[in-house]
Parts: structure tokens; sequence; C-alpha cells
């Protein structure tokens, strides 16, 4: 039975509203998302509310705001991000946007104080930040309990009130400390007992299986990844191998060995529509389009499978191993920004979704939690520790050129028109990226803080030409150049797991960029990144021996001009360039 939630999370539209929830349910305690216009009269029951970030300014007319009755419940209240921005708006203080944003990894220098929230909490630490605008001048009652080095006002407290607020983002694993703040509010602040079992999750989602599914039986479309996987499994455990059918699609965009890998996954068969896919996708650049182009075929090859298999007049819907963080960055919360919209978000699911005609098991779980369920249904590790890999395939990695562009010189370094997907204050972001000379995340965040126009920074790891030799040539997505980076990934691959390092990290995509010159028109780019969930990520750095040994094979790829190493944090860029 599901208890009443003794903590609300009002989600102002962030992309880690979500997680918020599942943070506070991790500590054992049974956590809602309600919209952040809720009435007050409805949270009355709750011992804690919590106000998530959000894309928009608190001085915009259209932006989120909650019910101001919410302050006079006498119940404690936290903000986080968006939510201090607006806890600061509506009880008086000043809200303002900043001298520049700040993305990413930050230090934090908290106050020791005795209030409970930041109880134990003093001193410097690292924090994760997503914003621009900041809190100029703190309501009355409220005092500054820390700062960063670009935010006056990183924390704020009204202890009498128990009304609590932070510009960083608590929920995320790169606030090292963040689960300690959570725990303050929780159990220092609200009183919260522990109502919340975490273990032994898969009998209740395959109940969930059953009651959605009712007396239909399901049909799954397998990528081999672990999201869809796990959620073809699910099923099958829930409604019996006789009741569940699973076909795997062959795009043309797979990695190498990456058909004869999901073969081996069983009661699946293989579906070869290379040809499909790659007219469809002829000439395109925009990566919004592709996304589309690839969901939408995959509707299509999915009707004509079902319509030739007869499976409709069977009484069969469709399965589908979406996460939440499909959703969020699909623009899935009422008031979320659509960052990339995923391939099983596309119209035509979104159709059969209206209609009933979809199960979708693992929707509400991060990838942890997916990994956890494998594992409590007996998933090989071998499947289950992969590394994550987007629907869409090497389209995605395999980025495009509308025309021939040089590259801009400039004191930091040199702005290559190649456009990237990025996360910044909540917000998507569609810009170019900017080329250091050296592989230094400190420099790389800070110069992404203070340079408006780009959302990602990379150093070279190797060239064939010098820079200012290279530009940026028109392209589209060609079986060539799929092949190209379909060898680029095989061998960053092979020498990941050679050297133990796919085991140090949690995706390492490996991203075609047209950056070269004449005789070899395009460069790799690593993006070795670690995270938990997917929703934050740091950049990580390799050995030299490594980037060495890695860099020496691919520049024998025909066509490759230069290797390079995206330093770029989650925000302000997303883990895929696309």
């Amino acid at each position: 039975m599901i208890p009443t939630a003794q903590i609300i999370v009002l989600d102002a539209g962030g992309q880690y509203c979500h997680l918020i929830a599942r943070k506070v349910r991790d500590l054992g305690v049974y956590a809602e998302v309600r919209p952040s216009e809720a009435p007050a009269s409805e949270l009355s029951h709750a011992r804690g509310i919590i106000i998530s970030g959000g894309p928009s300014s608190v001085y915009d007319p259209a932006s989120p705001t909650v019910d101001p009755a919410i302050f006079a419940l006498g119940i404690p209240v936290l903000g986080i991000c968006y939510g201090q921005q607006l806890m600061a708006h509506l009880l008086g203080g000043e809200v303002r946007k900043g001298v520049k944003g700040e993305y990413g990894l930050a230090t934090l220098e908290l106050e020791q104080t005795a209030d409970p929230v930041f109880a134990g909490l003093g001193g410097p630490q690292q924090v994760w930040m997503s914003h621009r605008d900041v809190v100029g001048r703190v309501p009355e009652g409220f005092h500054v309990t820390g700062r960063t080095s670009t935010c006056a006002v990183a924390a704020m407290a009204a202890p009498e009130r128990r009304f609590y607020a932070v510009q960083f983002h608590l929920e995320v694993v790169h606030t090292t400390r963040g689960n300690q703040y959570l725990s303050n509010y929780v159990f220092g602040v609200c009183g919260c007992e522990k109502d919340w079992d975490l273990t032994h999750r898969a009998p209740s989602v395959e109940q969930e299986i059953r009651d959605c599914v009712g007396a239909r039986s399901v049909f799954f479309f397998v990528s081999g990844g672990v999201d869809s996987s796990v959620a073809f499994a699910l099923c099958t455990q829930a409604l019996g191998a006789d009741r569940v059918r699973g076909v795997y699609v062959d795009t043309g965009l797979m990695r190498e060995g990456e058909t004869e890998f999901v073969q081996r996954i069983g009661n699946l068969t293989v579906e070869h529509a290379e040809e499909q896919f790659l007219t469809a996708l002829a000439g395109v650049t925009e990566p919004e389009k592709k996304r589309h182009i690839i969901g939408e075929e995959f509707v299509r090859v999915q009707e004509r499978i079902i319509e030739s298999r007869r499976l409709m007049d069977e009484n069969w819907i469709l399965g589908q191993g979406t996460i939440y963080p499909d959703t969020i960055e699909s623009g899935g919360t009422a008031k979320a920004a659509l960052i990339k919209t995923h391939h099983n978000r596309v119209a035509g699911i979104q159709r059969l979704i209206e209609t009933g005609r979809i199960v979708e098991p693992l929707k509400s779980f991060y990838k942890d939690e997916v990994r956890m369920l494998g594992r409590e249904i007996g998933l090989s590790s071998e499947l289950l520790d992969r590394h994550p890999f987007p629907g869409p395939g090497l389209a995605i990695r395999c980025l495009c050129a509308a025309e021939d562009e040089p590259l801009t010189l400039t004191a930091e370094g040199a702005i290559v028109p190649v456009h990237s997907v990025g996360v910044q204050g909540d917000s998507r972001t569609y810009a170019p990226v900017l080329a250091i000379d050296a592989l230094d995340h400190a420099r790389a965040t800070e110069l992404i803080n203070s340079i408006s126009g780009v959302n990602r920074v990379i150093g070279p790891v190797a060239l064939t030409a010098p820079m200012a030799q290279m530009k940026v040539r028109a392209c589209t997505l060609t079986a060539d150049r799929l092949e190209r980076l379909r060898r680029a990934d095989a061998i960053v691959r092979r020498l990941s797991h050679e050297t133990g390092y796919d085991h140090e990290v949690w995706q390492f995509p490996v991203i075609l960029i047209p950056l070269g010159t004449a005789t070899a028109p395009d460069s790799v780019v690593l993006r070795p990144v670690d995270s938990v969930d997917g929703m934050t990520a740091q950049s990580v750095l390799m050995s030299e021996e490594l980037r060495t040994r890695i860099a020496e094979e691919l520049l024998q790829v025909e066509g490759v001009a230069g290797v390079f190493y995206d330093l770029t944090h989650k925000p302000p860029g997303t883990i895929e360039w696309e």
C-alpha cells in the first residue's frame, strides 16, 4: 500500500524535479510530486514542502509560481535553485539576472551555523550549479548562510519560520554532501518517519504490468540496451513467455557487433531496416529533425510488423523501455523545457499512449534503479553493466553541417561552428563549441560560465594538422561517415575494455564531428563521463597513456583529422551532443 506523502515536491519545471522526490524516497520517506500551483489546502497534510528548480525567471509574468498560502501553513519549506529565487521573490526579496551564469561544479563556502538544514555542514564543499538569475536581496527575516565566487546568496535561511533555500542542486550526486542536506531537512526539520522500503520492488512493478496489460499480450522492440532488456524481462516474468514477444530492428545506426550481441538475449527475431532509416535521414543535418525522423520510422516499422503479424488482431499492445530521464528531457513535466525529443516520445508514440496501447514499466525509474531491478530478477552483469547507448544510435553521435564554415579564433580559443545540445538553467541550448589548447576542466568550466553563446568546451588529444588549417565542412549522415564512426567507436570500446577503463566511467560516447581538412574531413571527440542516473554528469579525464593509445589508433581510421576530448560537465552540456 502506498503511504500518504510526508514530503511534497512542487514541480516548477526543473530537469531534476523527480530526482528530488526519488532522493527523499532513498532516505526511506515517501514523497510525491505535485504541480507548483497546487492549492495550499491540498498540501496541509504534508510534513514538508520542497520547491524545485526550473528554467524560468521569476520576474517573467508567465513563470511558474506557488500558492503564497503555503508560507502560512506552518509547514517547513525548502527552495532549490529556482525554488530559492521564487521564495525570495514572493516573500519580499529581490531576484535579478547575474553578471554571468554558473553551470556545473562550484565551491560553496557555508557558514558554521546551528540552522538545522545546515547543521554539521559548514566550510568549503563541492556543489552543482545551473543558473544565471540570482537572489540580490534576501527577504526580511532571512540571513545568508552560503556563497560561491559567482553567487553571493548560495544559501539562505529563516529558521524561526522553518524556511530554507539553496541556489545549488543538492539532489544531484555531484553535490557531494547533498544527501546530508536532504536528511537534515527531512528528519531534523520536518520530523519525518521512515515509511518507504526501497528493496524488493520487482514484485510491485510486475503487478503494475499485469494491471496495465490486463488480458492482452505485449510486443517489444528490443534495442539490446539495459532499459529495453530489463523491461522485456520484467514483462516476460510478469506475464509469461507466451504473452511477450520481441523484435530487434537493425536500423543501420548500431555499433559494431550490436546485432549479434542482442540475438543472444533470446525469444526475439531480427528485422532488417537499414535502407529505410538511411533513406529517411538523407540530407538531414538538424538534430531534433533527426530524432523525429528516427522515432517516426520506428513507428512505421512497428506498425508494419504489427500488421504483418496480425498482432493487433490478437489483442497485443506495445512495450517500451522508456525511463524517467527520457520523459523529462522531452518536456515530460508540465513546465519542463524541451531539451531533446526522445525517440520514445515522438508523435506516433504519443498517439499510442493516448489510446492505451503502451506499457512502460520503467517510466518512473532512473538508470541506476533499472539496473537494481535487473539484478533483482537475475539478469546478467554482462547486460546490466553495459554503458547506456541512445535509442537513435550512431545517428545522433554523427554530427552534420549544412554548409562550409571556418573557425573563429578568439583569445580564449577557437569557436567551432558545430552546434551541440546543452542544458543551462534547466533550458535547452543549441550552440557552437569552444576548442581550447589544453585538457583543463577548471578552465573549461570557467569559460562556459563567462562566455555567452557556447555550451561545450573541447581540447585536443592529437591532430594531423593545426587547428588553423581545419574548417567545418558541409556533410550529411552518409553510410561512409557512419562506418567511420562505427570503426572509431569499436576502437575506443576495445581499448577501454582491455584496460578496465570502461569500469571507471558511467558512459563513454564517441562523437564524429565534421571538422577537418580536405583529405580528412572529420574529427573524433571522446566523451567519457561519470554519473549515477544520467541527469547530471561529470567529464572524466583518462590517463595520458590511454589517451595516446586511443588517439594513435583513431588517427589511422581513414578520414579522421583529429581527436578531441570533451571537457564539459552536464550541465551545461548534455551527455550526448545531439
